[in-house]
């Protein structure tokens, strides 16, 4: 049995009853975003490692550890939510194939060095840092959404020190962000691949964006089919359920 903090609870990761997650409502509770992500992201099937930076509470790798057996690495900045993830590790027995660092995602190069990665993944702050009457009181929180201890150019610029040439960065973010997203992929030569938006219904407008990128790739940007979240009765579209239930 892993410990548990007070605030804290296991549960089922998803429709899987044979992996679970340990969350917080007051610290760390992995979202849609996260699911979309795992799911996106282009993985090797056995050899080769993956990279997943602003990690949480490890929900990514957990959720990448079912589509692959290639080594996954998580980078989380916070300690107390880094130590959920280490303990997800351990409570779902993935010790041989995951593995956990506490740092600073612009001060990996010591320990990850470089062009080591084929995959890296990604759930950034989607927000730029607001002054200090504007943020969260829950410091954990405001760490995860705001742009306290990362901007997006120090992501993406650690995503391209990271992944090998001819290697995969996959992003989730908000869509009012596209345009630096792309500006910054080039400028770090990280060239878009494929782009895919996700709306919440039909209707309305997109609120999330999944993008992958190539490390030195050609320009040859495929604007994949939209994502629709709900039907309008409320209910999970077709391709939605697929994805979060299996």
């Amino acid at each position: 049995m892993v410990q548990l903090y007070e605030d804290e609870r296991i549960d089922f990761l998803l429709a899987d009853e044979s992996m679970q997650i340990i969350q917080s409502s007051t610290a760390f509770a992995f979202s849609l975003d996260a699911v979309l992500l795992a799911h996106f992201a282009s993985v090797p099937k056995k050899k080769g490692e993956i990279l997943d930076l602003c990690t949480g509470n490890g929900v990514i790798p957990l959720l990448l550890s079912r589509r692959t057996k290639a080594e996954i690495t998580g980078v989380e900045i916070q300690e107390r939510i880094y130590n959920m993830a280490e303990r997800n590790i351990v409570l779902n027995g993935l010790g041989e194939q995951l593995r956990m660092i506490h740092g600073d995602l612009k001060e990996m190069k010591p320990v990850l060095g470089h062009s080591s990665f084929e995959v890296v993944t990604c759930n950034p702050p989607y927000f730029r840092t607001p002054s200090n009457n504007e943020q969260n009181q829950n410091k954990y929180l405001t760490i995860a959404r705001h742009e306290v201890y990362c901007t997006l150019e120090d992501v993406v610029k650690a995503c391209k020190l990271h992944v090998k040439p001819g290697g995969k960065v996959a992003m989730v973010h908000r869509p009012g962000r596209l345009v630096d997203i792309i500006h910054l992929f080039r400028k770090y030569n990280l060239e878009p691949k494929r782009l895919k938006l996700v709306y919440p219904r039909m209707g309305k407008e997109a609120n999330m964006l999944l993008i992958e990128g190539v490390r030195d790739g050609k320009a040859d940007l495929k604007i994949l089919p939209p994502l629709y979240i709900y039907k309008s009765d409320g209910t999970y579209t077709k391709e939605a359920e697929e994805i979060i239930y299996g």
